[in-house]
């Protein structure tokens, strides 16, 4: 239902225009929404003129019209007047918030109806008839970026994105949670994951600098087919949480990039638990300071490179061999070597999976 501040938005908007004053009521009477000088009618006459068969009447020095959505009586509309320019305006008035109904209604209902579909809510005949009813075409390339923040942020971002992607354009927004905000995005034939991947870094940059909100965004496999949508949304979804876990540094993150992080979180804490005790032995990981976990990542970062990781982390080359050293007694890997390497890094992810896990 429209709201009554955007209905005395518009009713305010037609008396600067017509200099005439404006008043709605429901059909008991109550009033909703009027202008600055409007005087409210009496409740008993309008919703005695609400039961009556006439759709306008004069009483007074102001016409009573009725406003509908579709057949039903939605509101009365009073304009303070009687010549026939009052009745024009008014009229016209009428018109104005039977649209405004209409508009507002299909937006709750094309929001209504993509929250079902990225949640698997609708059968696939529903898909097909609601979407035709709401002229939302069916075979477009679409692909799902959400875009995540703090619950107190959610509206400002969701307004910025509002004016960023426009329904003209083919996109939609919606929420499904207090903290994030679905983009369904439409590509055009020539766009790929390159285009995707620029358009979620740009509403992130924009977020993050125009009004200082903390968001991070990530995006699901692009599809041809409205039904296909939830499949992309959870994509988009897992990505979120994965690239949480993982690749913390990183606003932006895709379905397609997840790469190892992908299977390990969707493995069983049981396994993960069972893996952990294999490789090391006893209940679990040594903890390991900050100063090996930097030297780890920047030797992996540069593919097992002694030299390379010795000159990004300004130590002399013996001294990063003594720590890899250190590191093997402690493990029994040598993460100079590629298997053992790979066997590291990924009990590092999988440690990073568990705790998540309990924190969640």
């Amino acid at each position: 239902m429209v709201s009554s501040q955007i209905i005395r938005g518009c009713l305010e908007q037609l008396r600067t225009i017509t200099k005439t004053e404006f008043c709605v009521q429901d059909i008991s009477g109550n009033p909703v929404a009027q202008t600055e000088g409007a005087v409210v009618p009496d409740k008993n006459m309008a919703a005695g003129f609400a039961q009556s068969a006439a759709d306008s009447q004069i009483v007074g020095s102001s016409y009573y019209l009725k406003v509908r959505d579709d057949d039903e009586l939605q509101f009365i509309l009073t304009a303070q007047g009687s010549s026939e320019y009052t009745f024009m305006v008014a009229r016209i008035a009428v018109s104005e918030l039977e649209n405004l109904i209409v508009a507002y209604k299909e937006k709750f209902d094309r929001n209504n109806f993509f929250q079902n579909l990225l949640l698997d809510n609708l059968l696939l005949v529903d898909i097909h008839n609601r979407s035709k009813k709401l002229h939302i075409a069916n075979n477009v390339r679409r692909a799902i970026l959400l875009f995540e923040m703090e619950a107190e942020s959610e509206p400002i971002a969701s307004e910025m994105l509002t004016g960023l992607f426009t329904v003209q354009n083919g996109d939609y927004l919606t929420e499904v949670d207090e903290q994030s905000v679905i983009l369904i995005k439409s590509m055009e034939d020539q766009e790929g994951y390159e285009e995707l991947e620029e358009i979620a870094k740009t509403a992130v940059d924009m977020l993050n600098t125009e009004v200082m909100v903390k968001v991070h965004a990530s995006y699901g496999t692009i599809v041809n087919d409205l039904k296909d949508l939830s499949r992309s949304y959870k994509e988009a979804r897992m990505a979120m949480d994965v690239g949480r876990i993982f690749y913390a540094g990183k606003r932006v993150i895709s379905y397609n990039e997840l790469g190892i992080g992908r299977l390990i979180y969707q493995l069983p804490p049981n396994l993960c638990r069972m893996f952990i005790r294999e490789i090391f032995g006893g209940e679990g990981m040594t903890e390991f300071d900050q100063e090996t976990i930097t030297t780890v990542n920047t030797f992996f970062e540069n593919n097992l490179n002694v030299s390379e990781t010795a000159r990004q982390l300004f130590v002399h080359r013996n001294t990063l061999v003594y720590r890899i050293e250190k590191l093997m007694k402690s493990t029994g890997l040598d993460i100079r070597t590629f298997d053992d390497a790979m066997t590291f890094k990924i009990a590092l992810m999988v440690r990073a999976y568990m705790r998540d896990k309990e924190l969640h």
